[in-house]
């Protein structure tokens, strides 16, 4: 019989190197995790979890992102590799555990980049009603054949975009993060003044209790909650996927990963402070609690804060937000499937590198359909695809994060013992980010069987967001046995060793 000879993590696998530097190593994670578009679908649902407590929750869900990134970026020191997660994971936990973290950072890139182009759809028929002067366009994308065909739309030209190769990536994500963070400054400060002059039915005094978490009154609303805040923050790995084309493997994009985490979390609280000073926690109007504008808090926000004529501005840096992200979230999905095709995990066509672009031209098409193929299901099967979508997110965010985090404690372990700075930073600090996603992931998956969780649709009996989270998880681990019969190196360690 013959064997695989092992080959070691960080091998040349094809990619253009030194493409990328640490600016556009941060503008990436940026773009990835695409902050306009996190506030505008999540303030409203994390409103309904945890009322004025909200900004309370996206801090807490800093800590655990932090100590997360933290451990991604000591890893990527010592191993630098595209496939990230499923890599390290390999090499600590062994070939099956690696392929269904794997998994999880695949089927989870693919469901919020449909989520994303559902976003883009909804803003860019709202630019368009207030452009042209008619409101009747805002609608159109309520029905269902134009919002998947203008998806399908969306979803086309970002991966041409992304086909096109790095360098193209970079000058349209440029763009785009500096309008969307631009416009979010602009609506923060706004919303601040127009509270504070006492103009404002709806305006309330801050109080620093808004930013304790404390107050929440049950562990499950605080989980859900967390998943929320977990998901707003998800997307600053990109960063470390693209380590075999950044200038500094080893070193950059780790301090990319903790730039980004750093500017987001200041970005979030300050604007969920002044939404909730300007707005309120009401559930009727303007009110953040409001279920029928939970989806898209910005769509309600925009004309009463910066007026009917500016509000265009933050009507645009969403769909410049999802745009980006749209664009960008393609670089984890294609270097995961690169690096899983490169160690004979999956089929060999997804290693394939364009000769001009320098990227896996066969992945980045394969995330593309994917992704539409998801978003059309997903539009027939629930009415309420972003929010559900969102939803299930936590569950395969806190999946290969928490996994990701096990397994820098396990690698370092022998290094730990050297010394308390060592324990504390090698060994502690991931363990408990690891630890929180655990616990986070195991109240949520006991929570979403019910229907009534999320929008309250249900598949087979079950909950919609137990079935995208827990069930597609089930479905790879199907997959996986498949590839095992038909690709076995990989998985007897004859590829990517344990060490």
């Amino acid at each position: 019989m013959s064997t695989v000879a092992s080959e070691p993590v960080g091998v040349d696998k094809g990619l253009r190197r030194d493409s990328v530097g640490l600016l556009a190593s941060v503008v990436l994670a940026l773009s990835s995790v695409a902050p306009a578009y996190a506030l505008t679908a999540t303030l409203g649902p994390t409103v309904g979890e945890v009322g004025a407590q909200m900004p309370a929750t996206f801090l807490v869900g800093f800590v655990p992102m932090l100590l997360v990134a933290y451990a991604y970026r000591r890893l990527n020191q010592v191993a630098p590799d595209a496939g990230t997660s499923f890599t390290w994971t390999t090499k600590a936990f062994g070939p099956h555990v690696g392929w269904m973290c794997g998994w999880g950072l695949l089927i989870a890139t693919i469901i919020v980049l449909s989520n994303l182009a559902g976003v883009a759809v909804t803003f860019w028929y709202l630019f368009l009603a207030e452009v042209l002067g008619d409101p009747s366009i805002a609608t159109w994308g309520d029905g269902k054949l134009v919002n998947v065909l203008t998806c399908l739309g969306f979803i086309g030209l970002a991966t041409a975009v992304a086909y096109r190769g790095m360098t193209a990536t970079k000058g349209v994500m440029y763009v785009l993060v500096a309008v969307q963070m631009a416009a979010l400054v602009l609506f923060a400060v706004m919303a601040i003044g127009k509270a504070t002059g006492g103009d404002v039915p709806t305006a309330t005094d801050f109080e620093w209790a808004w930013l304790n978490p404390f107050s929440v009154e049950s562990f499950s609303a605080l989980a859900t909650a967390l998943s929320l805040s977990i998901f707003m923050y998800w997307g600053w790995d990109a960063a470390l996927s693209a380590c075999e084309e950044t200038t500094g493997s080893e070193r950059t994009p780790g301090i990319a990963a903790l730039l980004s985490l750093l500017i987001l979390a200041i970005t979030y609280v300050v604007v969920a402070v002044a939404a909730q000073m300007y707005a309120g926690t009401g559930g009727e109007g303007i009110g953040l609690g409001n279920p029928d504008t939970e989806e898209n808090v910005f769509a309600a926000l925009a004309a009463p804060v910066l007026g009917s004529t500016v509000g265009l501005v933050l009507f645009l840096a969403v769909l410049a937000s999802s745009a980006s992200s749209l664009q960008t979230t393609f670089v984890p999905a294609a270097r995961t499937m690169l690096a899983m095709s490169h160690y004979k995990a999956l089929p060999g066509s997804l290693s394939r590198i364009h000769p001009t672009h320098g990227i896996p031209s066969y992945a980045t098409l394969v995330s593309g359909v994917g992704t539409a193929i998801f978003y059309a299901l997903m539009s027939l099967a629930s009415e309420n695809v972003l929010v559900d979508t969102i939803l299930s997110l936590g569950l395969m965010i806190c999946f290969y994060y928490g996994l990701t985090a096990f397994a820098a404690t396990w690698y370092f372990r022998h290094e730990a013992r050297k010394d308390l700075k060592s324990l504390l930073l090698k060994g502690v600090a991931p363990f408990l980010g690891g630890l929180t996603l655990a616990a986070v992931f195991v109240r949520l998956v006991i929570d979403t069987v019910d229907p009534a969780y999320g929008s309250g649709g249900s598949i087979f009996g079950l909950g919609t967001v137990f079935v995208l989270g827990v069930g597609v998880l089930a479905l790879g681990a199907v997959f996986m046995l498949f590839w095992q019969t038909r690709a076995p190196a990989f998985f007897r360690g004859e590829v990517l060793e344990r060490s």
